[in-house]
């Protein structure tokens, strides 16, 4: 532990050595910390907040990170890894959280997970108790199998013929936007727009033509109807080394919803990622994914200071 040092997260040359850091202390049902994709998917998205990344602090053994506290959104809502050997460092990152990431007192949360005990333990003798808990559904791929039918009068589309417009239109419907304005103008906007449907549009763009460095845009499903036109939308970052199949994000336009679409999505997903070695595929916490046959759970575990 003699060569431990610190230093804030640069934007520009650390976002390898957080994903590395994750992939090394991944475990099955985030028991250790989110998944990698977690922190890249919202450091390349248009609804986080980023002004305060200058915040988010690394700590390293010589050249190896061994623990990364960073926040995503809301703000004042902070996570952490840290790797296994060094749970010494426990106090010293969550002290850190408690004093310097973003946030008032009576805000700041920690979203922990229960196999993080020793952060668990050091929260605890902060004053953090636990608030509530959320729960997210993932899929044991070698325990259960997906095998949802694509509805007549859809068809998949294939990677290599996909359009940015259509698919930039499809999430636009698909995740609620219409109640800001239609999907027009998408790479111009107005001038009269009011700056947060922009930034939708700006956001709609960046993540498509700009893809975040891991992300592994052949395996995204993809539905058209009859006309050609998007329904449905599933991204896919495969992480062999993980064995993780972490499906985000997943939306169908409204007028295609109840049908079929999104099972027949992660159906397909379950196809292809078994085949690739996939053990594991993530969910969400809609009742919609145990329905579908998900049984297993990732438990978030949010802690706030006592009042």
């Amino acid at each position: 532990m003699s060569q431990i040092t610190v230093r804030q997260f640069q934007l520009l040359t650390d976002c390898q050595i957080v994903w590395d850091l994750m992939i090394d202390n991944y475990a099955p049902r985030f028991m250790n910390g989110v998944a990698a994709p977690f922190f890249e998917y919202a450091l390349t998205s248009s609804w986080m907040d980023k002004r305060y990344l200058y915040l988010d602090r690394l700590w390293f053994d010589g050249e190896k990170p061994v623990g990364f506290v960073f926040y995503e959104e809301p703000d004042f809502s902070v996570l952490f890894h840290l790797r296994a050997g060094y749970e010494a460092l426990a106090d010293e990152m969550i002290a850190y959280a408690d004093a310097q990431m973003p946030g008032k007192p009576e805000d700041k949360e920690f979203r922990l997970f229960p196999g993080q005990t020793s952060l668990i333990e050091a929260a605890k003798a902060r004053g953090y108790v636990l608030d509530h808990t959320e729960s997210d559904m993932v899929l044991d791929m070698r325990k259960v199998t997906l095998d949802y039918p694509l509805p007549e009068g859809f068809r998949f589309v294939s990677p290599d013929e996909m359009d940015v417009v259509r698919l930039a239109r499809c999430t636009w419907k698909g995740f609620g936007h219409e109640d800001k304005g239609p999907f027009e103008n998408w790479n111009a906007p107005d001038p009269g727009t009011p700056w947060n449907v922009q930034k939708s549009y700006q956001g709609i763009l960046s993540s498509t033509m700009a893809p975040p460095p891991h992300s592994t845009y052949e395996h995204n499903v993809i539905i058209a109807d009859a006309e050609g036109e998007y329904a449905c939308f599933s991204g896919m970052w495969w992480v062999p080394e993980n064995k993780l199949a972490y499906m985000e994000p997943l939306c169908t336009i409204p007028e295609y919803r109840h049908r079929g679409l999104a099972s027949a999505a992660l159906a397909r997903h379950y196809q292809r990622m078994k085949a690739l070695g996939a053990e594991w595929m993530t969910g969400g916490g809609d009742p919609f994914y145990r329905k579908i046959g998900y049984q297993d759970r990732i438990d978030w575990l949010y802690w706030k200071k006592k009042a």
